[in-house]
């Protein structure tokens, strides 16, 4: 099914099976988006809210709840898209198997933006508090748009072949913004706006910036794609789409008229305002910061439109479904992209960018017993790779240890790493550096530090699967648990400033190194909570790489620094415990979970559901 409209999608989903319709009044203050999350929680339907209080437009959310719903909307083009990327990863593929790509000229075609003199888009107009006004979570700062397509096009190539279209969140009113006149843009670094608004500096001129809500899905996914510099999002937005990306100028704006919504306007140069804060995708909230706003000129919209949203939060959450889908489009482009790294992946439950796992080559001394050499060349590359460079934990392994892992497997590859680390020679750090804008382990906005742990060659211990014996323990740090095979999470004294922190985390590992340590045990984490951060897999690893920053939470028993290098004897310690300069972890409110409830009772839109 090939879709015009937003609409189109919510009828053909509805048609089959994959919609509900939520008749009663709903307050697009806290309670769409607890909505949103109980039946995202519990695998439910994509949502359509009929009476949103204080606006007129409907809304829609968990369009892409499912890896399955998200394979339905793309059921007519996900193939060829797929088909299309693996291309430059196997050109020979066309040559050898030319029946099997017979379509791609035609879907190629869909690539090409097509420049139109209307559409409905411009059909209307309205005000920014006439739309609805979704805040997600209780300490926000305001209202957001959560699936904005923020479209900019290069000052000094003007043109959408050299545009950029991207998902960054919109505050639309709180803070110091003027009703209806300004909206808050938060762009985090790495983000190709950020060229744009630059070169916009450069010149001495405002950045025009048009924001497109709804039309096709396919538009929503292409502005969270990750894309090499020569394809842009919109051209992308038509492969996916099945039909070419249309747009007009209006004022000088790029408008995209199949859109449901477009606002326009101007990034002033030189002024911010604070933007925030913001319950976001790793569990915290990202606090408030000056960030660029936009002086809005124009809000369009069509007379059938319908204002998608999505919420984020701790993972797994929707945007998973995107992360996933994601990878599944451009995992046969990796190995092109970074000669010898065979597979990334980005581990969504951690908040993305703190961990990554890889697994590459390691060729370049084939005769002597293995050891990490040309996989860290690698993870150099991979650290310099686009959105990669945000990575804070990078591990990596070799392919030719085992040719079958799998990265997606996440507790399977690190049995696999922790099973052939040496902790004396496998860390390497980069302890003053760029981190993601929303990570607040480090030192600073932006500011903190990398670890890179490469693993290769044969086993060199057994790893602990269960712990039948009493660990032996200094006061203050208790009630060990196995969180997976040679990893153990340890309660420690809660909330530690940068010093007692410290004092806390060499206090345990000189215990350890006095009284003996199981050689099974590869990796030991402290926290407040032991019994929750091994209780799922899940809670590991969001506890773990979110709250710890390597160059101030890595420890070991028995550490040394050799010529600069260090590394430890036996096993790792990181500290994972919440310290007093963290952001704070997201919580529900419960008078609106009580609101909710009244829906899933029976006679409500959701009974049955949630």
């Amino acid at each position: 099914m090939i879709y015009k409209s937003m609409k189109e999608c919510i009828l053909d989903l509805e048609k089959h099976g994959h919609l509900v319709r939520v008749h009663e009044e709903v307050d697009p203050d806290l309670e769409m988006a607890e909505i949103h999350r109980r039946v995202y929680q519990a695998g439910g339907p994509a949502i359509l809210y009929e009476r949103v209080k204080g606006s007129p437009f409907p809304a829609v959310s968990n369009l892409f709840g499912t890896m399955d719903r998200a394979r339905f909307i793309f059921r007519s083009t996900l193939e060829k898209v797929m088909q299309f990327m693996q291309i430059p990863a196997n050109p020979m593929a066309v040559v050898k198997r030319p029946w099997k790509y017979t379509g791609l000229p035609l879907t190629a075609i869909k690539a090409l933006p097509k420049k139109v003199h209307k559409g409905p888009v411009l059909d209307c107009e309205t005000s920014i508090s006439r739309l609805p006004r979704v805040k997600c979570w209780p300490d926000d700062g305001g209202p957001f748009i959560m699936l904005p397509q923020v479209y900019t096009e290069d000052p000094m190539q003007p043109g959408i072949m050299h545009s950029n279209l991207g998902m960054y969140r919109v505050q639309m009113a709180g803070n110091q913004y003027n009703k209806d006149k300004e909206i808050g843009l938060h762009y985090q670094i790495q983000r190709d706006i950020g060229l744009h608004h630059a070169r916009a500096l450069q010149k001495g001129e405002p950045l025009k910036v048009s924001i497109f809500v709804g039309g096709p899905p396919g538009h929503t996914l292409a502005a969270i794609m990750p894309l090499p510099e020569q394809m842009p999002e919109a051209a992308f937005a038509g492969l996916l789409a099945g039909r070419r990306f249309r747009y007009t100028y209006r004022n000088g704006y790029a408008i995209s008229t199949d859109a449901d919504f477009c606002i326009t306007g101007t990034v002033v140069p030189g002024k911010t305002k604070p933007e925030g804060p913001f319950g976001d995708h790793m569990g915290y909230y990202s606090l408030q910061h000056e960030f660029p706003y936009l002086n809005v000129e124009n809000v369009y919209h069509r007379k059938d439109a319908v204002w998608p949203f999505t919420v984020v939060g701790r993972p797994p959450q929707e945007d998973t479904v995107f992360g996933t889908l994601i990878h599944e489009i451009t995992k046969p482009v990796v190995p092109t992209s970074i000669p010898g790294v065979e597979a990334i992946h980005a581990v969504d439950v951690a908040g993305v960018h703190p961990l990554l796992l890889a697994v590459g080559r390691e060729q370049y001394v084939p005769y002597v017993p293995r050891e990490p050499r040309q996989i860290l060349t690698l993870a150099n590359a991979i650290l310099g790779f686009g959105q990669c460079s945000l990575a804070k934990y990078l591990f990596i392994a070799a392919l030719e240890d085992h040719p079958d892992l799998d990265v997606n497997d996440v507790q399977a590859f690190f049995t696999h790493v922790l099973e052939r680390v040496d902790w004396r020679r496998d860390l390497h750090f980069q302890t003053r550096t760029t981190i993601d804008t929303l990570d607040y382990s480090g030192t600073g906005f932006n500011r903190g530090s990398k670890l890179v742990v490469a693993a290769a060659g044969e086993p060199r211990r057994t790893l602990a699967r269960t712990l039948d014996y009493r660990l032996k323990l200094p006061d203050g740090f208790n009630r060990p648990a196995l969180a997976m095979p040679g990893v153990v999470v340890i309660n420690a004294p809660a909330r530690p400033d940068a010093e007692t922190g410290e004092k806390d985390a060499l206090f345990l590992a000189d215990y350890m190194e006095k009284a003996g340590y199981p050689d099974d045990i590869a990796l030991v984490v402290i926290t407040e909570d032991s019994e929750f951060a091994a209780r799922h897999m899940n809670n590991f690893l969001w506890v773990t790489f979110t709250r710890s920053n390597p160059s101030h939470d890595v420890y070991g028993v028995g550490s040394f620094t050799d010529h600069k290098h260090w590394g430890c004897k036996g096993p790792l310690i990181i500290d994972a415990r919440l310290k007093p300069h963290h952001a704070p972890p997201l919580l529900e409110s419960p008078e609106i979970s009580r609101r909710v409830n009244r829906l899933g009772a029976k006679g409500g839109s959701l009974h049955g559901i949630i």
